[in-house]
């Protein structure tokens, strides 16, 4: 058992790493691309792509989530050996996804003529690029759903090394997409954007599939003619209420760049998909973390292992927040300066959305493992609704206040209140449905959260305070980071997380001659 441990502790560690080299390559590719898209095809044009198209962005979202509802069941029955029962799942979930894509499809193109005669408020001569941009998603949605039944394959094998490559493939092909369109003088850049950024979701279900089909056993489209009804059945109901919470998301963010389009227009919308780029940059330092966790925490659940399961959900949701906000912290504080040197000119309202938006990832962030847990357990129906209503909230919330007259930024500290909101029903939904103990969440998590936080805080007050010169930034980051690091390992840990951290640091510390064998 102990050996088990032990080589789980070590399959994460490594996962973890292999994923964090990932990120920091495609964050810093990311981010200088969007810097690229901006420049070449103007604040007003960034608007429109990232109002009709920008649901590419977050299909991160749909499709993590949905991975989640096969992963569940492959690593599920990994913890208990059942490998007829691995390959069963792939060719249903394989033909499922297939008809939830055509489904999703389907409504997306039905939209047109709703969206176009005058709904979105986009200027009239850019209406056809507009529709044009909206049918090369509508494909990418297509290829993105297929190939979730592969990306759950490696998540459930814990192959992190194969994902990190194909995104750090797709990062490098969305870099040569931004400077390529900087050569198209006589067409359209937008269409041209929009066309490339389509193909690169077929290119990753390439990637995906060949490598799974090849590699794994389990993975084979040949493997049964006789379709289970009740286990599809069963996975279409999972995969179903994990598809309403992700879409759930996904109309949020999308309602609300609508409802920000009506009232203020397209350089509203630029603001926000800048605000989402930085933020979906700064939270992938806690989803990393959390999908090399993911798999454990589901095979703990398959092999009745509940009590580990929960504890597994506590320590991703402290560590990904702690990941999170040792950045997002001293970022809000330096973000005049950031955007300044991240986007050379910095469009209306974007420092503004960018605030908010740091601050409402990083409320997220204070429950966000303990979706897992609730996924493990297998009972999400009421979650998802419930969560997934209390998000979709804002859209309507937005509006009136909007009508009303009120400032952007009232409707912005509505959006982080519903964030809120949501983070306390994840906690008493897990405590029901589970058995999570809601002082031990308490004790373990948000308290030992709560002073790190404010020393971090503290500390970019007081440089901000006292210093003013030209890249601050330089000073204000690394010194909150450190005071940051050095509160959480003496007031931010558990005991038993203390004794494993320094296991871990030990022999770090002996191989650079810290300490003395």
């Amino acid at each position: 058992m102990l050996l088990q441990l032990k080589q789980a502790s070590t399959r994460v560690m490594l996962n973890t790493g292999v994923l964090y080299v990932k990120m920091l390559i495609t964050m810093g590719i990311s981010l200088y691309s969007t810097r690229l898209v901006l420049n070449a095809l103007g604040a007003s044009d960034y608007g429109i792509f990232n109002l009709i198209a920008g649901v590419i962005a977050m299909l991160a979202f749909l499709n993590t989530a949905m991975t989640v509802s096969t992963q569940r069941y492959l690593s599920f029955h990994q913890g208990s050996n059942d490998f007829s029962m691995q390959k069963k799942i792939f060719i249903h979930s394989w033909i499922l996804h297939i008809i939830i894509g055509s489904i999703v499809v389907a409504f997306l193109l039905i939209m047109v003529p709703f969206l176009f005669n005058g709904f979105l408020n986009i200027p009239a001569e850019r209406i056809p690029i507009g529709k044009m941009i909206y049918y090369f998603m509508s494909v990418s949605v297509f290829f993105t759903i297929i190939s979730v039944p592969f990306s759950a394959s490696l998540n459930a094998h814990e192959n992190m090394l194969w994902i990190a490559i194909v995104n750090i493939i797709d990062s490098l092909f969305k870099l040569l997409v931004a400077l390529s369109i900087t050569h198209f003088l006589m067409t359209d850049r937008l269409q041209i954007y929009g066309f490339l950024m389509s193909c690169l979701s077929f290119v990753n279900f390439l990637l995906y599939a060949i490598y799974c089909l090849k590699r794994y056993k389990e993975c084979s489209l040949l493997n049964y003619r006789i379709i289970d009804k009740v286990l599809l059945k069963e996975l279409s109901l999972f995969a179903g209420w994990n598809l309403v919470g992700a879409l759930s998301g996904l109309l949020r963010h999308q309602g609300f760049a609508i409802v920000l389009n009506l009232f203020i227009g397209t350089i509203a919308n630029t603001a926000y998909g800048i605000a989402n780029q930085l933020s979906a940059a700064l939270n992938t330092f806690s989803v990393t973390m959390l999908r090399a966790i993911n798999p454990q925490i589901m095979k703990s659940e398959g092999g009745n292992n509940r009590k580990r399961m929960l504890r597994l959900s506590m320590i991703a949701t402290k560590f990904g927040f702690f990941l999170l906000s040792c950045l997002a912290i001293p970022c809000l504080f330096e973000l005049p300066a950031l955007l300044k040197l991240w986007l050379k000119t910095v469009p209306e309202l974007t420092l503004l959305f960018c605030s908010f938006t740091l601050i409402s990832i990083m409320v997220d962030q204070l429950t966000s493992g303990l979706t897992s847990a609730i996924q493990a357990s297998g009972k999400i129906k009421s979650y998802m609704i419930t969560v997934g209503s209390i998000k979709l909230l804002i859209l309507p919330s937005a509006y009136i206040l909007f009508r009303l007259g009120c400032q952007v930024m009232w409707v912005l500290v509505v959006y982080v209140i519903f964030e809120a909101i949501a983070m306390v029903f994840r906690i008493y939904s897990l405590n029901k449905f589970a058995g999570m103990s809601i002082n031990e969440y308490i004790n373990r998590v948000f308290k030992k959260e709560l002073l790190p936080v404010l020393i971090s805080v503290g500390t970019c007050i007081l440089i901000v305070h006292i210093f003013s010169f030209p890249f601050r930034f330089l000073v204000t980051i690394p010194i909150s980071i450190f005071v940051y690091a050095t509160s959480i390992y003496f007031t931010g840990l558990c005991s038993d997380e203390k004794a494993i951290f320094n296991k871990i640091l030990t022999p770090i510390l002996y191989r650079i001659g810290i300490y003395a064998k």
